[in-house]
């Protein structure tokens, strides 16, 4: 199995592909199995690396009460280094959509180009923040079977499949609670990144999923606005893992950022 020890921590990633290398950073509470038909669909176009962020999946628990944007982006940049790379595509999710924008911010030099997926880059508002704090008690009380019940009509959209609700579930049981206590804290405690895109100097794609509740296509729309050249792209269909429930109209559109050609698939495509 593939594990790369980074910044005192082993990280476990999956891999296929060969070429320019492209990391793809998972959201939460999931782990790299989110991007399992990217790494299928795009092994031909580059080396496709989906980790298991610090604390999830197979990688190494965590200790840390908080799971930082800032840590993780540090611990990209390590893997990226650990695989002997100085330079990777970077697609965050959610989540790893913060990450992403920590890591451009943090070491800009090492993204090549950047695909935004179900993500934002404002801060929690207040209210956001109390829920999070409401989430991981009940978390804690509920346990991990009930949170994933209550997560994934949030998670996905109106027509599930079974399949698909299955993968979710798997994921949201399978990983600790401690990590799912430490990001929701660390994703509570993000900072605004809204001044960075204006700075942004890489190609960028922007995705949201048209029924996208906790990122919607609005919000993705004026997230491109900001950022020199990019490009939204609406999933139809999707809620927030658009990658999973979408994953051809997905690829189509990381592919044509990727290769610079276009693919042409049924989705809704707004380009400045």
């Amino acid at each position: 199995m593939p594990f790369a020890r980074v910044n005192g921590t082993m990280l476990y990633y999956r891999e296929a592909g060969e070429g320019d290398l492209a990391v793809f950073i998972h959201g939460f509470p999931l782990d790299h199995s989110v991007w399992l038909n990217q790494l299928q669909g795009l092994a031909h176009v580059r080396h496709c690396i989906a980790p298991d962020l610090r604390g999830h999946g197979r990688s190494d628990p965590i200790v840390e009460a908080s799971l930082t944007m800032e840590v993780i982006a540090d611990d990209i940049a390590g893997l990226i280094e650990a695989l002997g790379a100085t330079q990777a595509d970077i697609i965050g999710l959610s989540m790893g959509g913060y990450a992403a924008l920590a890591l451009y911010e943090l070491r800009p030099a090492m993204v090549r180009s950047l695909a935004l997926v179900d993500t934002r880059a404002t801060p929690d508002s207040g209210e956001a923040r109390a829920a999070r704090d409401v989430l991981a008690e009940q978390l804690l009380d509920g346990g991990r079977a009930a949170f994933a019940g209550q997560m994934i009509p949030t998670l996905l959209g109106p027509r599930p499949t079974r399949s698909i609700r299955a993968r979710v579930r798997s994921m949201i049981e399978d990983t600790r609670y401690e990590t799912m206590v430490a990001a929701l804290e660390g994703m509570k405690d993000r900072p605004d990144r809204s001044a960075l895109l204006p700075h942004i100097a890489v190609p960028t794609l922007v995705i949201a999923g048209e029924h996208d509740v906790l990122a919607p296509p609005a919000q993705a729309r004026a997230m491109a606005e900001s950022i020199p050249g990019a490009r939204t792209t609406v999933i139809r269909g999707a809620g927030h893992l658009s990658p999973l429930e979408r994953p051809d109209e997905v690829n189509s559109a990381l592919i044509e950022l990727l290769e610079g050609r276009k693919v042409v698939w049924w989705r809704d495509e707004e380009k400045r």
